[in-house]
């Protein structure tokens, strides 16, 4: 069977939260369906990430990177190639999917921010969402999703039918892990002057709510104790106002692997009090490291955080200063309970159950 995949956001050295998804699902997919063959379709050049026996990289252009193009791309470029190359099946990570093929389409459809929080796209970008994820999720054969409570959004908002949305949950990275005292110490005189800090790996989205984060930073470090760090790009431009809010905070860009696993485990905290998440993936990698985390009580992140880590009202600043100070105080017994809950989520069984799905939906339709 030949699996047609979009592959926009696997692009190397530039990985967000869909790519992240994309390259560990779909490179442990392959292997798990070795019989069948996999045609990746990329929207622009790039040194391809994942690579097999079954696996056939395929650059498509234009560039897919504005609404316009969008159309252009999945409802015109991507059906000729499915013709061209024969796909039976097609499985796209951000819910993207064509309106102009009759082949059967799954798509992963993550968090619907967008109809909940709008100010918080470019308008061009918001209007094409409004408009066509709605078409997308009638459209597409079966629907994934990340979380329960983006289960029930989606039902809410688009009057699909429960049966038609699986929840297949995000995973933790292995690379994830805790370092003892003497590491943490080692990493911190290298790395950042000798003084601890808090952290926050995401994009730099507005919601992500970085604005209220730093301010609750600055009503807390008032002493000047401690620095906070920031690993992560703009999503967008010109979104954040931080003016006033910068003192003792480090800009990192992005960082991945070991370099950002152990930024993260030689941290205070992960401070992650974003007010809208389908999953929230770094609480998770924040749990895995061994260390406090404080995030936002809403949305999917309770799912994700269970009873093992500090909550805070992301709308309010006195909360996140409250729950920083709250991750300095003596957490063991929290971090315990963090991995431990940490273990319920994993890539390996995330895989399988997409297998099972893909493979499911290829029975019915092609048996």
């Amino acid at each position: 069977m030949n699996i047609g995949i979009n592959a926009r956001h696997l692009l190397k050295g530039r990985l967000e939260g869909i790519g992240w998804y994309s390259f560990e699902i779909l490179s442990r997919l392959i292997l798990l369906m070795p019989k069948h063959k996999f045609f990746f379709f990329y929207d622009r050049k790039t040194d391809f990430l994942i690579s097999g026996d079954n696996v056939f990289n395929i650059i498509l252009n234009p560039p897919a990177r504005h609404p316009i193009l969008f159309r252009i791309w999945f409802n015109y470029i991507l059906p000729r190639n499915f013709k061209k190359y024969k796909i039976d099946l097609f499985f796209s990570p951000d819910g993207f999917i064509s309106l102009n093929s009759l082949i059967p389409q799954i798509g992963v459809i993550h968090d619907l921010n967008f109809e909940h929080y709008p100010e918080d796209l470019p308008k061009n970008v918001l209007q094409y969402y409004q408009k066509y994820m709605p078409l997308f999720a009638q459209k597409a054969e079966k629907i994934i999703t990340v979380s329960n409570f983006s289960k029930t959004d989606i039902i809410k908002n688009y009057g699909i039918s429960s049966k038609k949305i699986d929840v297949i949950s995000n995973g933790g990275n292995d690379a994830f892990r805790p370092l003892n005292n003497t590491q943490k110490k080692v990493f911190i005189e290298k790395n950042n002057f000798n003084r601890p800090f808090f952290i926050y790996v995401g994009s730099l989205h507005k919601r992500k709510n970085i604005e209220r984060m730093l301010r609750g930073f600055k009503k807390f470090n008032s002493l000047n104790r401690m620095d906070f760090i920031i690993v992560g790009t703009d999503m967008w431009k010109n979104q954040l106002n931080l003016e006033g809010l910068l003192k003792n905070v480090r800009f990192l860009g992005r960082k991945s692997g070991p370099e950002l696993a152990n930024w993260l485990a030689s941290s205070s905290a992960l401070i992650y009090v974003s007010y809208f998440e389908g999953f929230g993936l770094p609480v998770l990698e924040g749990m895995l490291s061994g260390v406090p985390v404080v995030t936002s009580n809403l949305t999917s992140i309770p799912e994700v955080g269970g009873d093992s880590v500090i909550y805070v009202d992301p709308f309010n600043e006195d909360s996140i200063s409250i729950g920083m100070e709250k991750a300095m105080e003596n957490n063991q017994e929290l971090i315990k309970k963090a991995l431990l809950q940490a273990e319920k989520f994993s890539w390996d069984l995330s895989a399988l159950k997409v297998k099972d799905l893909l493979l499911n939906d290829i029975n019915k339709n092609f048996s």
